[in-house]
């Protein structure tokens, strides 16, 4: 019983970590940028669709001009999502679920990834250890995490994250030699993630529901 109750512990942790991370507004962000035309005060009737607003804080830039009517649409949907919020949020998921994955800790994951992903990550964990083998990485620096794309189709947001980071990786085998790699020398690594909720869900936490290589 006290192993059930600790299991609950740590997933409504987990999930109140990523509530805490990914795109809960704090009432201190910053507003939407406007269209160019809106921002001269060209009147509404006036206005272009398809003008692409110009980058006017941290937040603007870390989207692409082709992400930017998605990111109107969702948030049209869901006021209450901030885009700087969950941008740094996504950086702390990328770190969360890439250390679990390297852990093999496949309670975080459940939590963290919808079911596809992780059964991939499963499987991979499974050869893995199959071959007696252990990853040492160390995720060194987050250089940028840029939206490409956002979506909101059938009740469903889906924002697309290119993350691109610098990893120190190094596997071993079961006596701890070094089998590949090295912790001096980090890697650079270039991943394309995407993250969803169903905007209608009491569920507030996004899931990692897609991961390619950029």
């Amino acid at each position: 019983m006290l192993y059930v109750i600790l299991l609950a512990m740590v997933a409504g942790f987990l999930a109140l970590r990523l509530y805490s991370v990914l795109g809960k507004r704090t009432g201190h962000e910053q507003p939407l940028p406007k269209a160019a035309d809106e921002r001269i005060g060209v009147p509404a009737s006036q206005r272009t669709v398809d003008v692409a607003p110009e980058p006017r804080d941290a937040a603007a830039r870390a989207v692409d001009a082709g992400a930017e009517p998605g990111l109107r649409k969702l948030v049209a949907a869901d006021p209450s999502f901030d885009l700087g919020q969950f941008v740094e949020g996504s950086k702390s998921a990328y770190r969360m679920i890439l250390e679990a994955f390297w852990k093999g800790d496949r309670e975080t994951l459940d939590w963290l990834v919808e079911a596809d992903v992780r059964d991939a990550f499963g499987r991979a964990i499974d050869e893995r250890e199959a071959a007696g083998h252990v990853l040492d990485n160390r995720l060194v620096t987050i250089e940028q995490a840029q939206v490409s794309d956002i979506a909101v189709d059938g009740g469903q947001a889906r924002i697309t994250v290119r993350f691109d980071a610098d990893i120190a990786a190094v596997t071993r085998d079961a006596e701890g030699n070094v089998v590949a790699g090295s912790m001096t020398d980090a890697v650079e690594t270039h991943d394309v993630w995407t993250f969803a909720r169903p905007l209608r869900s009491d569920d507030p936490n996004w899931k990692l529901t897609e991961t390619d290589e950029a």
